[in-house]
């Protein structure tokens, strides 16, 4: 763990780690700061080095769909109708915290999927612990914010929800996340309404394919924070992602645009995701690994 500052990183002992100090709240966030620049236990140029995920195994991964865009184009997609209760609560699904790879890491295809995507999100580290949290108290809970992109086999996704349950082998194979965890200080001079004034992109191979900002979110990271916490207890370094901002996936732009201008990723496509403030991750797509056969494949 260490310090990014103009372009050189500024380490801590290995024996810390970035749930220990997110942890301590902002306060230890920046004694942590300053005790790496002024004894750090490793200096590295930023571009010498190979990053890995900032939290590299969360307690709990939870991905929301808080943009309204995203929702519906790619439910429609997916032969699912628009639900009146997306405008009275957030919705989301549990991830693999197994799956989580760096910003840097190849992406490998889930097995037996033949329309693999991407997904373009940001997403929120908690730092202080808390349960039933109200929304005008939850930015006291987040540490940070960073990127995430969940593989997703929208064939077999689309397989899983037909019995009316949500996503599993679909999102298991790889969740980016990184290149930082970026503090809320830094983003400060972006904030609006529900979220931050910050452009988003995405590129397959070079090629544009995806654009959007953070500030078209519907569900506000406090509601989602407030909703997540009820009940139970988030804990420091539980990741919640924003979920797809309008247009940062396959499925919609191929929906909206068609599937021959947008194809799906196949293996050596390279994928490269931005978000203003926040860094890119990039990941080079490979091949799946061997479907195995399930030894009951045919109603007895």
């Amino acid at each position: 763990m260490g310090l990014v500052r103009d372009g050189t990183i500024y380490a801590l002992p290995p024996t810390e780690t970035l749930i220990d100090v997110i942890a301590d709240g902002d306060d230890g966030q920046a004694a942590a700061a300053e005790r790496a620049i002024r004894e750090p236990f490793q200096v590295a140029e930023l571009d010498g080095v190979r990053l890995l995920a900032p939290i590299p195994r969360p307690p709990s991964v939870r991905d929301f769909m808080a943009f309204e865009n995203h929702y519906v184009t790619s439910m429609a997609a997916l032969g699912v109708p628009t639900h009146p209760l997306y405008y009275q609560q957030p919705v989301f699904y549990f991830s693999n915290p197994a799956a989580i790879q760096g910003p840097n890491d190849d992406v490998r295809i889930a097995p037996g999927s033949s329309d693999f995507d991407y997904e373009l999100e940001v997403a929120a580290v908690i730092g202080r612990p808390g349960s039933n949290i109200s929304p005008d108290k939850a930015e006291n809970h987040i540490a940070g914010y960073t990127i995430l992109s969940d593989g997703s086999a929208r064939d077999v996704q689309e397989a899983e929800m037909s019995f009316q349950i949500g996503p599993a082998k679909g999102k298991d194979t790889a969740t980016s996340l990184g290149p930082y965890l970026v503090s809320k200080d830094e983003l400060a001079p972006f904030a609006v309404a529900r979220g931050f004034d910050l452009p988003m992109s995405a590129s397959v191979n070079g090629k544009q394919y995806s654009s959007g900002n953070w500030s078209s979110i519907y569900w506000s990271f406090a509601d989602l924070i407030a909703y997540a916490s009820r009940g139970t207890t988030l804990v420091a370094g539980d990741v919640i992602g924003a979920g797809t901002v309008g247009t940062g996936c396959i499925i919609e732009l191929a929906r909206v645009h068609g599937s021959e201008r947008y194809p799906y990723l196949v293996e050596d496509d390279v994928v490269e995701l931005t978000v203003a403030q926040l860094g890119s991750i990039r990941a080079k797509v490979t091949a799946a690994e061997e479907l195995i056969p399930l030894s009951r494949t045919t109603r007895q």
